[in-house]
């Protein structure tokens, strides 16, 4: 990184000429998405709570040794930016502003991004804090209703599940909220029917320990696929066996296609699972304020999401059903909600 005149970092060979505003009006924030299977990020400018979002680019995690490196391509391929702030949500516990990333074998250091990029502001959230951050931002049209609940003041959880299994809440102190990250996917995984209590067994055998995120992300729609699949005796189908395959994505259309029996059986018994953690962070955090699913598997399971399973496992809570009756229940449909949340996290430190 070489110095340039003042007010300018050359890096990259993006020059960064830093805004002297100090109203967070206009502000143009570096954000970033990091997850185990994809890296987003995207230019936002944030003026007074209004978000234009430009310049995504998404890249593949697997395939580079570092978030560094990605954030180089990224600037490469942009040419000059002016930024004031940066702010990066990592899937994976952030202490002391570094991150090894839970699904990645990446360390991330906000102190060796700040230098990266030449500012001062840069701030390393986990993911799902990220996303919590962005709810108070959402639009009427970017969610979708699974129960209305009663709306009100109170704690709120977001739960998202992606390649991983990530949990948040959002504390109500009396005027507004605060939003704080978890690990809770990594709790131990709860059977409560025969079946749970089968596939628990198959998969210790396998992971020694069997955590929410084993049956309730990405991976853990295969987990369900594949146990069943070794139940039943049949032959593995050609889809399942090719290398190039996304074999969870394929589980999923097949299954909201109704065109394969053990596709859609993973696919439903899959909802049920997530029905059952989303009722058990809403009890354990009292989010009256209404529970979020995010993620990027909501979405595309949505019609299997409002089928009665998933309301019906998220209600399943014996004494407790009432007040799990009040909660509104709520998908985030938009997706650069993340993005969104990191901005209004940046602005708000910003001005803090």
């Amino acid at each position: 990184m070489l110095a340039g005149g003042a007010g300018a970092v050359i890096c990259c060979n993006v020059i960064f000429k830093k805004n002297t505003n100090q109203k967070g009006y206009g502000m143009r924030i570096l954000a970033g998405d990091i997850g185990g299977t994809n890296t987003r990020l995207a230019l936002l400018e944030w003026d007074a709570g209004t978000v234009t979002i430009s310049c995504r680019q998404t890249f593949s995690s697997q395939a580079h040794d570092s978030l560094n490196t990605v954030v180089a391509k990224y600037l490469d391929a942009q040419g000059d930016l002016q930024l004031d702030a940066a702010a990066f949500g990592v899937a994976g516990p952030v202490r002391g502003g570094i991150s090894k990333i839970t699904n990645l074998p990446w360390r991330i250091a906000q102190a060796e991004l700040s230098d990266q990029l030449g500012l001062s502001s840069v701030y390393l959230l986990n993911d799902l804090e990220a996303l919590a951050w962005s709810v108070e931002t959402l639009q009427e049209d970017q969610l979708t209703s699974l129960q209305a609940g009663v709306p009100g003041p109170g704690n709120r959880a977001v739960i998202a599940a992606g390649t991983g299994l990530g949990q948040a809440g959002l504390f109500f102190d009396g005027e507004g909220y605060q939003p704080f990250a978890t690990e809770g996917g990594h709790a131990d995984f709860a059977a409560t029917q025969p079946q749970d209590w089968e596939l628990c067994a198959f998969l210790q055998k396998r992971f020694g320990r069997t955590s929410w995120e084993r049956v309730v992300s990405g991976p853990g729609m295969v987990h369900l696929y594949e146990f069943l699949l070794e139940r039943s005796g049949d032959a593995a189908p050609d889809w399942w066996q090719d290398p190039e395959q996304d074999i969870a994505a394929a589980i999923t259309e097949r299954g909201l296609a109704s065109s394969d029996p053990l596709c859609y059986d993973a696919l439903h018994w899959f909802v049920r699972l997530y029905g059952a953690e989303a009722g058990n962070l809403a009890l354990k955090i009292k989010a009256i304020g209404g529970l979020y699913i995010g993620g990027g598997i909501a979405p595309k399971i949505l019609p299997a999401l409002q089928t009665p399973a998933f309301m019906q496992s998220f209600l399943d809570k014996g004494k407790m059903r009432g007040l799990l009756e009040t909660m509104p229940v709520r998908v985030i449909c938009y997706g650069d909600a993340a993005l969104q949340g990191l901005a209004s996290y940046a602005a708000r430190r910003a001005v803090g």
